[in-house]
This record gives C-alpha cells, sequence and structure tokens, in this order.
C-alpha cells in the first residue's frame, strides 16, 4: 500500500504541483558525514516507475502537456536508466521529519524517516526535518485544477485513504478557488518581472470577511508538509525556512484563478473591435494578454507607467482587501424606532477589525481630519479616508444611503420598516460578505434560524392512560401556543400584530421577524387545523433532534418535554445518564461495568418499546450483555413471549454453548437442520421454550411459518447480514412481528449509508424515512459532497438507538483484561462430517488390530486426519485451491477478520500445518481483497524480516499474517496485533501461550483478544471439554502434546473420536 503526496512548489512563473509517492521498505540509511554532504534519496519514495505503475493500478489519470522526460540528474555517480516512466520526472528536495541516531563506533549516522501514515514513533528519538532527494511528476497550473478537481473528498481514514494530507489540503483550495470564481472574486492585475518584462494577469480578490476568514483557517490548517519542497538546483543544497502559509496559498489562488478565467473567456475579446481599436496601445495589448496563452503585454514604459496608474486608481477602493487585511472598516449599525417614532435609523462607524466592539462614531471621525488618530489606545491610520472609501463601497451595494452621503459629514441615515427589513434580510450580508461591518438588535440578528419567528411552542408528556409499552406512533399529551420571538402570544395579540401590516413588529420591548407566510398559515392553523392535531413520540425525537423544525406548516420555535418522555429524551440523547442493570441474581458469571450499563441499556429502550443497534467492538461482550438483558426480564416476570434470535449459521452452536453456560435457568432452543419441527409440533416447542435461535439462511425460507407466532423480541446478531434491504433475509425479518426488536453488529456502516438506514428501518420502521428519501436527504448529501450539516444531523437522529463502544475508550479500556481467551465454536458441514466419519471408521478398525508403535503411529495419523477435515476438506483431500464454503472453521474465521479488519485491528493467524497456510494465505486475498503474510519454515531469513517489519511498522501494511505455530510461534515481536487466532489445536497450553506471545509481551498496548477454534461433535470439543473440567490436570496431562491419546483403548478413543452428529451445519436440510 502507498500514499500519494502532492504539493505546490512556487517556481517565479513556472510553479508546478509536484506528485511523488510513498511505499514501505526498510526505511534506514547510513549517512557518512565525513565522505559527502549530498542529499540522500528517500528510502520509502517510489521510483518513478513504480509511481506510474501504481497510479494506473489505482485508475488514477495524472497528464501532462510537455512531451519530453526530463532525466534526474545525479552528483556524484552514474546509475543504471530504469524504465522509462510514463510522465516526465523531475527532483525535488523536501524536508521530513526524521530520526537522526549516530553511531557510536564511528562518524556515521541512521537515518529513519518517518512515515506520513505512522501513529506512533518506536524510538525515543525525536524528530527533526531532515532533506530527502524525492523523484515525482511535475503538473503546471492547468494540469493542476484538473488532477486535484478529479480527487475524492470522502476518503479521510482506513486502508483506502491513500492520498497523504499535503494532497488533500491542496485538493480543498483547489475547490474554493472554483467558488471564488463563480463568485466574481478576482480583478485584473499588471506585473513588472524580474528579467524586464510587463506581464497582464488575473488576481484573488478576497474583500469580505467570509473569505478572509477562511484564508486564514486554511492557513492555520496547512500541513507543514506543503511548505518545506525546495527545487534541487546546481548550487549548495539547503532547505529553506518554511515560507508564509498565506503567501503560498495567494499565490496558488492567483495561479489557478489566472488560468481558469482566460480559458473561460477563451480567446475572446474583452470588449469589441470596435471600442478596441479607439483605446491607447498599451490599454489594447494589457486586455489582450488578458485573455491570449501570452501574458507579456508589449508597450511602452511610459504607457505601462500610464496603465499602471489607471488600474491602481480604478481598484483604489478595494486597495486595502487586496494588499491584507483592513485593521479598521467602516461599521453600520441598524437602530430601531424609538418611542412614538417609526422611522429605524443606519448609523455609521468605524470598528476595529479585530475587536468589533470597538466603534468610533462618525462625528468624531469628521472632528479629526488627521493622517493618524489615537483614540482609546488603539492609531488609526487616515480614519476619514477609511470611512469615505467604506461608504462609497456600500452606497454602491445599498443605494438607499446615497442620499445621506450627499451631506458634508454624513453620520446616518433613516429607513423605513420596509427599508430596514430588506436591509437585514438582503443588505447586511452583502456588507459583511465585502468587507464592512454590520451590527443588527440582538433579537434580529439570527438571520439564518428559527428561533424568533412565528411559530409554536409545545410542551409534550406521555399519555396517563397509556396502559402497554409505547412506540414510535403511540400519542403523546400535548399543549401549544403561539410564540414569537421566545415570548408567546395570544390570538388576539396575534391579529393585533398583523393588523400593524409590518414585517418588523415590536413585542414587550424587542423587535421581531413577522414573515407574510408565517402569518397565513397561522391563519390556515387557526382556521382550520388546531383541532386535528397529533404528537407522536417519532414526531417528539425528530423535534428533540433538530430535524423535524414543522409541524402544520409551522415552526416548532420550541419544545419542551415533561415527565417520563423527559426522562426518555434526556436518556437518549445522553443528557441523563441510565442507571446499570446489577447482574442477574441467576447469572453464571460477573457483568463487568460498562455490560451493565449496555444491558441496561436494552431495558431501558424495551420499556419504550425503541429499537435499538447493541454496536460494541467485537470481543466487548455484545452475547453477554444480550443474555444478561433476557435474564432480567425473567427475572422481572416481564418475559411473556419467546425471543427469537437470528445469526449467520457458522455461530448457532456457539450461541446456544454461551446461553447454556450464563443462563442455564433459560430454556434455549435451535430451530435448525431437516430434524427441525414443522407446523404445530413448531408451534409447541417454541411455548416451551424462552429462546429460539435460528439462522438467516432460513429465516426466508420458514417465514410464513414463523409469522405463526407472536415473538416479544426479535434479535438479529451480525445484523450487517440485512445490509441490503432488498435480499430475501431482509425482507424476512421486517415481515415477522414482535414488541421490541434489537441488531447487534460491530460495524452498522461498512461501505454505504443505505447500510445504516437498513438497520434502522428494520428496528424502527419509518423512523428514518423511506428508502428513496433516506438517499436524496442523508446519502447522496454526505457520500458525495461531504455535507458537514447533513451528517450532523443523521448523527442526532440514530445516536438515541445505537450504542457503541470501542475498545480505545478510556472507560472501557480500564474495565478490560489485558488478555481475553475465547473459544470459538464451529460446526461441520455434511462433506466434513462425512469425511470425518468415514476416517474413524476405517481407521478404528485397523487400529484395535495393531499394537505397539504401529498403533501409536497410526492414532497420530488419524489425529492428523481429523484436524485436517476440521479445517477444510481441501487440505485432507490435497486439493490446490479452497473453492466453496464446505468449512464452519473457515467461514467463520472470514466474518471475524471482516469485522477485525473494519475496526482497524490486525490479526495472527496460528497453523500447525504450512500446507493448510499456503491454501489460505490466496484464499483470504480473494475475500479480503488485503495482502495477507504467511510465515512457516521455508520462508527466508530476508522475507521473515521484511514480513515483521511490514506488518509492525507499515501503517498501511498487511493486516492479516498467517504463522506455522512451529516458525512464528517463538522468536517473534508482532505486537502490532490485537488478534491471535488458533485456528487449529496443538493442545499444548504451553506452546499455544507462546504462540499467544508473539503479541501478548512487552510493547502491547492494547488489550489482546485469544480466539481459539473448536469443531463441535468432534475430537476437538471432547479434549477441549477435558481440559475445562479439569484445567490443571489437564494441563500435566496434555503438556506432552498428543502422545497421552495414543495410550487410550480402542473404546476410549472411539468415544472420544465418535462424531456428534447435532452438531452439523447442515445446509441443504435447510
Amino acid at each position: 500500500m502507498a500514499i500519494l503526496h502532492g504539493s505546490w512548489i512556487r517556481k517565479n512563473q513556472n510553479s508546478c504541483l509536484f506528485i511523488w509517492g510513498e511505499t514501505w521498505r526498510s526505511p534506514q540509511v547510513n549517512w557518512d558525514i565525513t565522505q559527502s554532504l549530498e542529499i540522500p534519496q528517500h528510502p520509502l519514495a517510489m521510483t518513478a516507475v513504480e509511481l506510474s505503475e501504481w497510479l494506473a493500478a489505482k485508475n488514477i489519470t495524472v497528464t501532462s502537456s510537455k512531451q519530453q522526460q526530463v532525466q534526474t540528474q545525479t552528483r556524484s555517480r552514474k546509475t543504471t536508466k530504469p524504465p522509462e516512466a510514463s510522465l516526465p520526472t523531475h527532483s525535488h528536495i523536501i524536508a521530513l521529519p526524521t530520526q537522526i541516531l549516530q553511531n557510536t563506533k564511528d562518524r556515521t549516522f541512521n537515518l529513519l524517516p518517518v512515515h506520513s501514515a505512522s501513529q506512533d514513533l518506536e524510538s525515543g528519538a525525536s524528530p527533526y526535518l531532515q532533506p530527502w532527494q524525492v523523484t515525482g511528476f511535475c503538473l503546471n497550473t492547468s494540469e493542476t485544477i484538473k488532477f486535484l478537481q478529479s480527487l475524492p473528498l470522502n476518503i479521510t481514514g482506513g486502508e483506502e485513504a491513500f492520498f497523504a494530507g499535503d494532497l488533500r489540503f491542496w485538493s480543498q483550495v483547489a475547490r474554493w478557488s472554483l467558488d471564488l470564481i463563480s463568485r466574481s472574486k478576482f480583478l485584473p492585475n499588471i506585473q513588472q518581472q524580474a528579467d524586464g518584462t510587463t506581464d497582464a494577469g488575473w488576481q484573488v480578490l478576497l474583500d469580505s470577511a467570509v473569505d478572509s476568514t477562511r484564508l486564514e483557517k486554511f492557513a492555520a490548517k496547512m500541513p507543514l508538509a506543503c511548505r518545506t519542497y525546495q527545487e534541487m538546483g546546481n548550487g549548495d543544497i539547503s532547505v529553506d525556512f518554511p515560507e508564509s502559509a498565506q503567501a503560498l496559498i495567494l499565490e496558488f489562488l492567483n495561479s489557478t484563478i489566472d488560468v481558469q478565467v482566460r480559458e473561460m473567456l477563451g480567446n475572446q475579446p474583452i470588449i469589441e473591435a470596435r471600442v478596441m481599436a479607439a483605446l491607447p496601445l498599451s490599454l489594447r495589448q494589457w486586455l489582450q494578454a488578458l485573455t491570449s496563452a501570452s501574458h507579456t503585454v508589449v508597450a511602452d514604459v511610459i504607457g505601462v507607467e500610464r496603465l499602471e496608474a489607471a488600474l491602481k486608481a480604478w481598484t483604489l477602493p478595494l486597495q486595502s482587501e487586496i494588499t491584507g487585511k483592513p485593521l479598521f472598516r467602516t461599521c453600520f449599525q441598524l437602530n430601531s424606532p424609538g418611542i412614538g417614532e417609526t422611522e429605524w435609523t443606519l448609523a455609521y462607524f468605524l470598528q476595529a477589525a479585530d475587536d468589533p466592539e470597538f466603534l468610533l462614531n462618525a462625528a468624531t471621525v469628521w472632528q479629526n481630519p488627521v493622517e493618524q488618530l489615537n483614540y482609546q489606545n488603539r492609531t488609526i491610520d487616515k480614519p476619514q479616508e477609511t470611512f469615505l472609501r467604506g461608504l462609497g463601497l456600500a452606497c454602491r451595494l445599498y443605494p438607499a444611503i446615497a442620499p445621506s452621503l450627499e451631506t458634508e459629514y454624513p453620520q446616518y441615515c433613516e429607513l423605513t420598516p420596509i427599508q430596514a427589513y430588506e436591509f437585514i434580510k438582503s443588505v447586511a450580508w452583502r456588507l459583511e460578505d465585502s468587507g464592512l461591518g454590520v451590527i443588527l438588535p440582538p433579537s434580529l440578528t439570527n438571520r439564518e434560524g428559527w428561533a424568533n419567528r412565528l411559530g409554536l411552542k409545545i410542551t409534550a408528556e406521555t399519555s396517563k392512560k397509556q396502559k402497554e409499552r409505547l412506540g414510535l406512533q403511540s400519542l403523546l399529551n400535548f399543549q401549544w401556543q403561539l410564540a414569537i420571538g421566545g415570548q408567546t402570544i395570544s390570538k388576539a395579540e396575534f391579529d393585533r400584530l398583523v393588523a400593524l401590516n409590518s414585517p418588523l413588529v415590536e413585542i414587550n420591548g424587542e423587535w421581531v421577524e413577522l414573515r407574510p407566510q408565517d402569518i397565513k398559515t397561522a391563519q390556515t392553523f387557526f382556521a382550520s387545523r388546531k383541532e386535528q392535531m397529533a404528537l407522536s413520540l417519532e414526531d417528539a425525537l425528530h423535534l428533540s433532534t433538530g430535524d423535524t423544525q414543522v409541524i402544520e406548516k409551522l415552526p416548532v420555535v420550541s419544545f419542551e418535554a415533561s415527565g417520563a418522555l423527559q426522562q426518555l429524551i434526556g436518556a437518549l440523547t445522553n443528557n441523563q445518564e441510565i442507571k446499570p442493570l446489577p447482574t442477574p441474581v441467576s447469572f453464571q458469571g460477573q457483568l463487568r461495568p460498562y455490560q451493565e450499563r449496555g444491558a441496561a441499556w436494552l431495558a431501558f429502550l424495551e420499556r419504550w418499546g425503541l429499537g435499538a443497534c447493541l454496536a460494541d467492538d467485537m470481543g466487548l461482550g455484545k452475547t453477554i450483555e444480550l443474555i444478561a438483558f433476557v435474564l432480567h426480564l425473567k427475572e422481572q416476570d416481564v418475559l411473556e413471549k419467546p425471543i427469537l434470535l437470528v445469526c449467520p449459521t457458522s455461530v448457532l452452536g456457539n450461541w446456544e454453548r454461551e446461553v447454556k453456560k450464563f443462563a442455564p435457568s433459560l430454556k434455549v432452543m435451535q430451530y435448525h437442520g431437516d430434524k427441525r419441527p414443522k407446523g404445530k409440533a413448531f408451534v409447541e416447542a417454541v411455548n416451551q421454550h424462552n429462546l429460539i435461535i435460528t439462522s438467516y439462511s432460513l429465516i426466508h425460507r420458514d417465514v410464513k411459518l414463523l409469522q405463526t407466532i407472536s415473538w416479544q423480541i426479535i434479535v438479529l446478531d451480525e445484523a450487517q447480514n440485512v445490509k441490503n434491504p432488498d435480499a430475501k433475509q431482509s425482507q424476512a425479518v421486517r415481515q415477522l412481528d414482535a414488541t421490541f426488536r434489537i441488531a447487534l453488529t460491530g460495524t452498522p456502516v461498512e461501505n454505504r449509508l443505505q447500510e445504516l438506514w437498513s438497520i434502522l428501518d428494520f428496528l424502527n420502521p419509518g423512523y428514518l424515512g423511506n428508502k428513496q428519501f433516506f438517499q436524496r436527504r442523508f446519502a447522496m448529501p454526505i457520500e458525495k459532497y461531504g455535507d458537514a450539516a447533513s451528517l450532523t444531523q443523521l448523527r442526532s437522529l440514530v445516536q438515541p438507538f445505537i450504542l457503541r463502544r470501542l475498545k480505545t475508550d478510556k472507560e472501557i479500556i480500564q474495565d478490560l483484561p489485558d488478555k481475553q481467551e475465547m473459544t470459538v465454536f464451529c460446526g461441520l458441514t455434511t462433506e466434513q462430517a462425512a469425511l470425518y466419519q468415514q476416517a474413524v471408521d476405517t481407521s478404528l478398525v485397523e487400529i484395535e488390530s495393531a499394537e505397539g508403535l504401529q498403533r501409536r503411529g497410526m492414532i497420530l495419523a488419524l489425529l492428523t486426519k481429523l484436524k485436517q477435515i476440521c479445517n477444510h476438506p481441501s487440505q485432507y483431500l490435497k486439493e490446490t485451491t479452497l473453492t466453496q464454503h464446505n468449512s464452519g472453521k473457515l467461514q467463520r474465521l472470514e466474518e471475524m477478520l471482516d469485522v477485525a479488519i473494519e475496526e482497524g485491528d490486525r490479526a495472527l493467524i496460528f497453523t500447525q500445518f504450512a500446507e493448510w497456510g499456503k491454501l489460505l494465505k490466496p484464499h483470504l486475498e480473494r475475500q479480503l481483497g488485503r495482502e495477507v503474510f504467511f510465515l512457516y519454515g521455508s520462508t527466508s531469513k530476508k522475507q521473515r524480516e521484511e514480513m515483521v517489519d511490514r506488518f509492525q511498522h507499515d501503517p498501511q501494511g498487511p493486516p492479516v499474517m498467517i504463522l506455522s505455530l512451529k516458525a512464528g510461534g517463538v522468536g517473534l515481536n508482532l505486537t502490532r496485533a490485537n488478534h491471535v487466532f488458533h485456528f487449529d489445536r496443538w493442545w499444548n497450553p504451553a506452546i499455544e501461550n507462546q504462540a499467544t506471545d508473539r503479541v501478548f509481551r512487552i510493547g502491547q498496548t492494547r488489550n489482546v483478544q485469544v480466539h481459539k477454534f473448536v469443531c463441535t461433535g468432534t475430537l476437538e470439543e471432547k479434549i477441549h471439554d477435558m481440559i475445562e473440567s479439569k484445567k490443571q490436570l489437564a494441563e500435566q496431562v496434555v503438556s506432552a502434546g498428543e502422545d497421552w491419546l495414543t495410550e487410550l483403548d480402542t473404546d476410549q478413543l472411539r468415544n472420544l473420536l465418535i462424531l456428534d452428529r447435532h452438531a452439523l451445519i447442515d445446509e441443504d436440510g435447510e
């Protein structure tokens, strides 16, 4: 995996975007300062050929108008000419964070460049900005614009984040340049160049407060890498002090805007030929140079000087904005009418740009005709000139003030209520956008919000007559009042305000806006709709999150919940804490504090009939929390009807075991396989159990039968299985009726927001609208345009129904043990079961007649065969590829790896069979779409070191490594992983612990999860149960591995190896 870099490099008139790539290699460079001061090649930088190939593989188009290739020059040695890259290459020097470690034996230094995606440094040495030589491609301004605008903005993290921060930064600035052009924020200019020529061009105009602020924010957020580039020249090499971020951004904007405006104008003349012919020669040359490919103005010196003077006079009102942010600006304060008056007053001031409260009134400005005015410890240069310049600009934007400027010393103007309203709605923002100050009455400053609009003030509570659990559609008791400006008004008061026929009205000393459309809507509401108004719990939740702001077409300016409804909303929005649920009495174990909170959250939502998505990280115990919640219902005597749990086929057995282990008082039944009950037998069986467990693959086949049961709760485990709302299993679960619905998933969103909609629509149908509405309102604005407001709104809507805790959360990590060991029980497929039974039957006959060493050898050979069958039939049958899902273990491994990788984790997979690793590696690479390492006995020392180095240090390296138990079980430090999978078992705790210690050792900063795979119904399960039941004794007996099995007599061996067929995953039988 590589990272693409790019930044703007100033090169006089030939600025360019320099593109280079960073990959992962051994980063250390040995630098002997006594031999040469030559800048070393960056060890992580791609060669030109590598970069070209990588860009092609990622379908990233980089085009250059230059045809000839610029070869990289070296100083001290000749190099073999590499294969040609597809674009001209250039060499640049970049100062990058680097660890410099001096060797004690000599005067050499080890230079360790820090990978740009690295989040931590293992060495304690502080990084320095070290010059490195890199090779890449230079794009001129026109090519830069096309390239940057083609880059997606929605890739910000994870595996696909192969755009570095510097490249993403310039991509954002390039898009800002388009916005500036669309608002005509550019001016023509003329510049004298160092070589004596004169150029015409277009430059950016940042004359508004909004754009000035945006420039400051861009400059503050600019990555340092953008400022540490230097072209490699022939003179002394040094890294200059990083130049001004603002200067670099302005140069980029000027360059890109000049190119885009020229392309927009084409070769069309700016003015008619007849008018052009009458202009002076220098002016004609300048106008032509503004649109032609050549920027040069061919004119005499006197003509150019006159042109410069005229252009300066024309742009004089904007000079302070062009040359820099002004210290003071003209400001306009709108004052409401006095008692008994109707006219509004717009007063003029000088205002400090850095302190809006610093105001100098017009009278004081006119009384001090000085070059510098000292006022309240501030010095104002040319106060009257600054003041007049602002008045002139404002007059062009708002001609209503023009009559006041005809007076000798203008200080204010008077406005009618209609003019004042127009000023507030359409003029004030234009003045601010042009760099002028505006002060409005406090009650009228929120021009975008609805707080001061005419609307409804609603107070709601739950119905006291409600006996059953509430749901989203349950109606609430509520009261409404008409309100405006934060104050309630009666119908009579409303009629009085309407009679004033003014868009601005005064209520109790405050001026507020009374919109004509709001008046019309309110009158309609009073006339016919107020008696029909209803408010549901869903409406209340939308109002509390700010998603819904209108009821009966009237704005809801205030919403208050009381009683139980207030407690619900407070808890769902995290304003009030839900009391943790104590560990149920019959629960066999002890819940951790965060698990108690999770179970309590489920119980809280269940009381309200609101669907819940428990989305904790893998390993935090979603299974345990659900079991504790169900036990709580039973102990409270509210578990009145059966619960249906739907899960992947691969974990059916796991769920049954976990329930029996932690909640033996619950009656659980697997509804699965060809011998599952049907018809009346099914109904009778369900009514005798608390929990029915079935699979996604079965749910759509038996949906009609399952619909005959009135379920109290439906639970979806690994709920991402219903992320496609059109899939059969997704449609089936929606057809089942239940009082409460739960989704368990570690990845509520994997690729697209529609997946989140599908899960939430199962939990609370209709809450996020239909699929088309959700796509239009949220998915498209967020995924395509990066709309932050829509993302914030969606987050507030779904937050009440999704509980997600991460392993890295501080309050969670202190509750977790350093190492969690979990047994993953997997069933056998039909093919595995047939091969297993055949191997046992055949071998036992042979073993029974054998003796001594021969018998021991035959038993060990049989154990190997059975382990291979439990892994996958293809391993046992010596096949070369894995083509089908005919292994319960492999299916579960893929599911767990998907979740782990989605959460940003890394994993080791241990196996005792090298041939299995060879089969597993290419299969997982196809399934995961990621490179997977495999380290075993035949791995060379160099390959081994490279694998470990990349796995440990490459931020975008392979997240999964397969290791043979013998080759990878000792001598390695792989603390970057936090998951360990023991795919097949050695039954030697010491050896397995040694392997786990590759991860669980000094240097590990995260909690480690150890997953031990066991096939149910086989010798694996029986040996596991023996070890667990007599752990201390078993560790002593089994410490030598599997030799103890060879001492069993034939009957004991048969009992150990016999297959329990109830543990099969019989997909065909479903």
